[in-house]
């Protein structure tokens, strides 16, 4: 009887061990759904079980162990290689980054917008860039995330030239101008929920906050996909728009940024 409950042990062991090490990530590399409901749901639902912490605080600790204090270039080099190598995170990662960084490049923005925050990498990336006297506002609906992200912004020695706002974009973009004195925005990243990127994006428009020559850059609009926003900035005369195919954070699933120039 013993051994044929260490037989039945043993054989559900090297299943799952399989299942871990070969079959899933084989799986989840070429499926984009498959990827995001075995990082996003499964995966992290059994390590905040195991280890009683939430994936941001798991990334924060990686930046502070790994990163080295005032050197944001650490800090995206020790959460890039904390997601590829240890778990995985919807931030918009190392390939889809370079895009992200061309583009601001070109743009050379004085006063940029980002929606969607989370941990604050691409929060980092971004600001890390930016010219003296520029600033970026980012805005975050999830308290947990937001306080994650302060601390990771702090580390990279980031704080001066991001302000942080906390609640909803479609409550927040309203109150821009008044609240922080902005006239325009010569950049937006967009990377929250996707079914706010056509109604965050009508809004700016609406609120006066884009002017010509603004550039939107929208990260995720393959997986999982913002086909109504992609609908929207292809079709509208106000804009010209350009897809750079790339990847799915940290996978080999096709993903993709939209950049959007505004012609007012």
């Amino acid at each position: 009887m013993l051994w044929s409950l260490l037989a039945v042990t043993v054989v559900s062991a090297a299943v799952l061990y399989v299942l871990y090490h070969w079959l899933i990530p084989t799986a989840v590399q070429s499926s984009g759904w498959l990827a995001l409901l075995w990082h996003d749901v499964i995966l992290e639902r059994v390590l905040n079980i195991m280890t009683g912490s939430s994936r941001p605080q798991r990334m924060l600790k990686a930046v502070q162990k790994n990163a080295t204090k005032g050197d944001p270039q650490s800090v995206i080099s020790a959460i890039d290689h904390y997601c590829r190598h240890k778990e995985w995170a919807m931030n918009v990662g190392d390939d889809k980054g370079l895009i992200l960084d061309s583009v601001l490049t070109e743009v050379n923005p004085s006063t940029a917008l980002e929606l969607g925050t989370y941990c604050g990498y691409s929060t980092v990336r971004i600001a890390r860039l930016l010219s003296p006297g520029s600033k970026l506002f980012t805005v975050e609906f999830n308290p947990a995330f937001a306080e994650v992200a302060r601390q990771i912004i702090a580390y990279a020695g980031l704080q001066d030239k991001v302000t942080l706002v906390e609640g909803s974009s479609g409550d927040l973009i309203p109150k821009m101008k008044e609240q922080f004195g902005i006239k325009y925005f010569d950049f937006v990243f967009l990377d929250h929920w996707k079914d706010r990127y056509v109604p965050d994006t009508k809004l700016l428009e609406d609120c006066g906050l884009l002017k010509k020559g603004s550039v939107l850059l929208a990260d995720n609009v393959i997986c999982p996909g913002a086909p109504e926003y992609l609908k929207y900035v292809r079709n509208s005369p106000r804009y010209e728009s350009r897809y750079y195919k790339s990847n799915l954070e940290y996978t080999k699933v096709e993903d993709g940024l939209e950049k959007s120039v505004f012609l007012g």
